[in-house]
């Protein structure tokens, strides 16, 4: 199945993408946290185990589930050439700027990595400086630093795969991503994107190397005419304007961009932390974003370049103008304030739907799910206390490629 094609948050889905969790995770410390986006540090073993239960339930309902590091050992092995230029990108972006250095990184990781699957993983778990130099007698910094310094940080955001490239009707924006971080991930998107022979062929809207930053859980494919963007903490207004005239100037049938102006804290991080669509008319939503709500609706103006109007009024009435019939907003928590704080922390309102009015949930947002299913809403329910950790649902953890019609 080439290519891709997501012209709905609902419609039934094919193929999905997926990062198992990795070594990337045994590097976090209680330093480092901040650093690399985490509140706390998720037991692996736990973790794999939960994100092996989402994949299972994804497959167990005819989903076909691909994982970004297996995309990416493909690259490398249908073309020896290109394993070297991507070493050399990426240490060059992980931050190693002496000539020294780089040239240990990549005889080490050529060295450590003969085998492509190997590599990869490698590249996602970073590298300390104990590993590069197991003697400490190679020069002065070696001697005197702390062997468990990371000289290539890790990438332990990985597996939130929403976020690093998103699929917009059968086009993929590849994101230039807010924290320095984040925006090393997207060098994977960029190798698949040039290379594997199912995506080298997808149009692009945006790209890594764009000056603002936009992340993928800021997109929602409303319909086959409407996409949706958060303006948040992580997507700027200006990666929204490129994007809109990006879209506009190709085939797409999208017609209009709506950017939804969200506050800028850790709460409302990106637009599906804010509302997730789940049925036709259906929708779960952060408690704290139901009073008035400015939203810029950017369409074509016919001369090769955008018109904006400002949209002011409720979500649901803004929501209910553009699906096309009335909506039911469904509060994370069920409206009980403790609750929602709660669960919102832990993803309540962050779903995945496979299908309308289907979706799979967190297991341990047991308040929320009890009022979806309530409303005729399917839950299916999978394990989270380690995934949880790392501040993104179902919806964060998963990137769709196809979905029906």
């Amino acid at each position: 199945m080439a290519g891709v094609n997501v012209k709905s948050e609902i419609a039934p889905l094919k193929k999905v993408l997926l990062h198992r969790p990795g070594n990337e995770l045994l590097n976090l410390t209680p330093n480092t946290l901040e650093e690399l986006l985490f509140d706390d540090i998720p037991f692996l073993r736990v973790a794999r185990e939960e994100h092996d239960a989402f994949a299972a339930a994804l497959r167990a309902r005819g989903v076909e589930v691909v994982y970004l590091e297996d995309l990416m050992t493909e690259v490398l092995d249908a073309d020896e050439r290109v394993r070297g230029q991507f070493l050399k990108q990426f240490i060059e972006e992980a931050g190693i700027r002496t000539e020294r250095y780089q040239e240990i990184i990549f005889d080490y990781l050529n060295d450590r990595c003969p085998d492509n699957e190997a590599l990869v993983l490698k590249t996602m778990e970073g590298i300390n400086l104990a590993e590069l130099h197991a003697d400490k007698k190679n020069s002065l910094v070696d001697l005197v630093s702390d062997a468990s310094k990371m000289v290539v940080a890790p990438m332990p955001n990985l597996y939130f795969t929403r976020d690093n490239f998103a699929m917009i009707g059968e086009g993929v924006s590849i994101n230039r991503m807010y924290s320095v971080t984040r925006n090393r991930e997207t060098i994977y998107g960029e190798y698949i994107f040039d290379h594997h022979p199912d995506f080298k062929d997808v149009p692009r809207y945006y790209s890594r190397y764009n000056t603002f930053h936009i992340e993928g859980g800021d997109i929602l494919n409303l319909s086959e005419h409407v996409l949706a963007v958060g303006i948040s903490q992580r997507t700027e207004p200006d990666a929204i304007d490129q994007l809109a005239r990006s879209i506009f100037e190709s085939d797409s049938p999208i017609d209009v961009v709506l950017a939804f102006n969200i506050p800028h804290t850790r709460a409302f991080m990106h637009l599906d932390t804010v509302f997730t669509q789940i049925d036709v008319d259906k929708f779960t939503v952060h408690p704290g974003i139901l009073g008035p709500l400015v939203v810029f609706e950017v369409t074509p103006d016919g001369r090769g370049g955008i018109r904006v109007r400002e949209r002011a009024g409720t979500l649901e009435r803004i929501l209910e103008d553009y699906v096309g019939r009335p909506v039911e907003l469904i509060p994370c928590g069920g409206g009980d304030r403790i609750a929602a704080e709660r669960e919102q922390w832990n993803d309540g309102s962050n779903t995945l739907a496979i299908a309308p009015g289907t979706v799979i949930v967190y297991e341990r947002n047991d308040v929320t799910n009890a009022v979806l299913r309530e409303r005729g809403v399917e839950c299916i329910a999978i394990p989270s206390s380690e995934l949880s950790r790392g501040r993104g649902g179902p919806r964060c953890m998963s990137m769709p490629l196809v979905r029906e019609g």
